[in-house]
């Protein structure tokens, strides 16, 4: 692999006399694309110049998120060079798949520390004021998303975002549809009410980044380095990123949950300050998002029972359904308990986690988590 990359970056830096690369890793987190760090070296006149950039790979078909449209996250991120969202700079992409079996972006490799789940230093939350300022600096940032001129970035070209929700609920309904194996009693239930109880449509139309939790922002310090991961980014209504928000407020892990982040209340109107727009209809917007996780989470736990994928994180993800489905519907005012249904692999396939030696071939490559990362 690292022999057909270095050819391939050599053709993209023609003014380079010579071109090798560095510490080859493999970044184990998130559930969809993979990625690599490493350091390309370039010696030109004499002259070395050490470069740290990020190798974010299309995942093997099925993914988790399909489409999975590579292009369009890296002219997002090509388009939000210049403005205020520290996201990291695109720099080439590999659209073929011939350079390393699937295709490929390259993006530069920003500094920061990314604290997933519950993996925060003691000693962060013992700094009196940090995990707030990691919060409200994490809220800045995603606010200024939402305020990124769309014409002068070029990022109008993306849609015009007008049906945008409506758009969200078909799309991840066929989902659901297209890997259910039976009845799913609460998500049909959930996705019902979401459509009785669907509010007109937003009057504002913006940049959407579509997975703002936490997890897809570094900190330095506590400062936002970098904002991540934008799969599915797209333009849109910049309310369900809030209610998106919203849910990963919800979580029982993560910076946001921390006693001394702020409440979801200040969250929000830090968030109308930021923006200037109103937060209406929040309840229908956590609760949309709760189908949207549900049914990403029931696409990877589906995967594990097809057999695409024997990575144990898929099979967790049907218990984020037993989680996030009651309390979507709760925001809708339904309380009755209703039945999950088939959202588990089934047993026979269960049965591989008993025997991990028979699911090392379709496994990710394991590696530690790098200190310094993008995505």
């Amino acid at each position: 692999m690292s022999i057909n990359l270095q050819t391939w970056l050599a053709e993209h830096v023609p003014e380079a006399d010579e071109v090798t690369v560095e510490g080859l890793d493999t970044v184990e987190m998130g559930h969809s694309a993979e990625m690599f760090t490493l350091t390309m070296v370039t010696v030109t006149d004499g002259v070395e110049q050490r470069d740290d950039i990020v190798v974010r790979l299309r995942p093997p078909e099925p993914g988790l998120l399909e489409p999975y449209d590579l292009q369009r996250q890296f002219d997002v991120m090509r388009g939000l060079e210049g403005t205020d969202v520290r996201a990291p700079r695109a720099l080439w992409i590999e659209p073929s798949g011939h350079v390393l079996g699937r295709p490929f972006l390259v993006m530069n490799r920003l500094p920061g520390d990314v604290y997933e789940q519950n993996a925060i230093p003691a000693e962060i939350e013992a700094e009196p004021g940090r995990i707030r300022r990691m919060c409200e600096d994490m809220i800045d940032q995603y606010a200024a998303v939402h305020l990124v001129d769309l014409e002068h970035t070029g990022l109008s070209a993306l849609g015009d975002g007008r049906d945008f929700v409506t758009r969200e609920l078909d799309h991840w309904e066929s989902e659901m549809e297209r890997v259910r194996r039976g009845p799913l009693p609460a998500m049909e239930r959930l996705l019902a009410e979401l459509r009785r109880h669907q509010p007109e449509a937003s009057p504002r139309v913006t940049l959407v980044h579509g997975d703002p939790k936490p997890g897809n922002v570094a900190f330095v310090g506590d400062r936002v380095s970098a904002v991540f991961d934008w799969e599915l980014a797209t333009v849109g209504d910049p309310l369900t990123d809030v209610g998106y928000l919203e849910l990963m407020w919800a979580m029982p892990a993560g910076v946001t949950s921390r006693p001394t982040a702020p409440t979801v209340d200040e969250f929000v109107a830090r968030y109308q300050e930021r923006t200037g727009f109103s937060c209406e209809h929040r309840e229908w917007y956590f609760a949309m998002q709760v189908f949207k996780v549900c049914a990403i989470q029931l696409i990877g736990s589906m995967l594990f029972d097809a057999g695409h994928t024997h990575d144990p994180r898929n099979v967790g993800m049907a218990m984020g359904i037993e989680q996030m489905a009651p309390m979507g519907l709760t925001a809708l005012g339904v309380e009755q308990h209703l039945d999950l249904g088939a959202i588990y692999p089934r047993q026979e396939r269960m049965a591989v986690l008993e025997n991990p030696a028979s699911c090392c071939s379709n496994s990710p490559a394991r590696a530690s988590k790098s200190a310094s990362w993008c995505t």
